[in-house]
C-alpha cells in the first residue's frame, strides 16, 4: 500500500505551510516549491485542491497567498490524503457505493474491512499537522519521523 505522489507532495506542502502558521505574511505556491523541492507545477494544483478542500485559505491581490484555515494542531494527516486521494478506501468492499467486485454475494472478508479501514484511517486521523511541522528526533546523526500506528 503506498500514497500517490500527489498524496505525499500534498503532506509536504501542508507541513510547510504549518512551519510559517502564525506569521502576518501569506505564502505563494513559488515559495512553497522552493522550501520543499515539490515541482512549481504540482505545488500549485496542490493548493488549490487543499483551497477547495478547506485546508488552506487564500486571499488575491497584495499581501495575498495561501496560509492554513485552522491552527495545525486541528488539520490532520487523513484530511490532507482525502482532500488529494477522495475518501480513504482499502479496497473497494469499503465504498458502499461500488460493488464491482467479482466476490461480493459471497464473500466472507468483506465485513472485516471496514474494520481495518477504520484503523488505518484512525491512525492517519491521529498525526496532525503540528506534529509533522516540528523538527525530527536525530538517532544516531540521522533525522528520522517516528509514526506510531496503535
Amino acid at each position: 500500500m503506498r500514497l500517490s505522489s500527489l498524496a505525499d507532495y500534498a503532506v509536504v506542502i501542508m507541513s510547510a505551510a504549518a512551519r510559517h502558521c502564525g506569521g502576518v505574511a501569506r505564502l505563494n505556491a513559488t515559495t512553497l516549491a522552493e522550501e520543499t523541492g515539490v515541482p512549481l507545477p504540482t505545488a500549485q494544483k496542490l493548493v488549490s485542491r487543499l483551497a477547495a478542500a478547506g485546508l488552506l485559505e487564500s486571499a488575491r491581490g497584495q499581501g495575498g497567498g495561501f496560509r492554513l484555515s485552522r491552527p495545525p494542531s486541528a488539520i490532520d494527516l487523513a484530511e490532507v490524503i482525502e482532500a488529494v486521494e477522495g475518501p480513504i478506501a482499502l479496497t473497494t468492499c469499503v465504498d458502499e457505493a461500488r460493488h464491482d467486485c467479482a466476490l461480493d454475494g459471497s464473500c466472507r472478508v468483506k465485513p472485516h474491512w471496514a474494520i481495518v479501514n477504520r484503523a488505518v484511517r484512525g491512525a492517519l486521523a491521529g498525526v496532525t499537522l503540528a506534529q509533522l511541522a516540528q523538527a525530527a528526533p536525530v538517532h544516531g546523526g540521522q533525522q528520522t519521523k517516528i509514526v506510531e500506528i496503535a
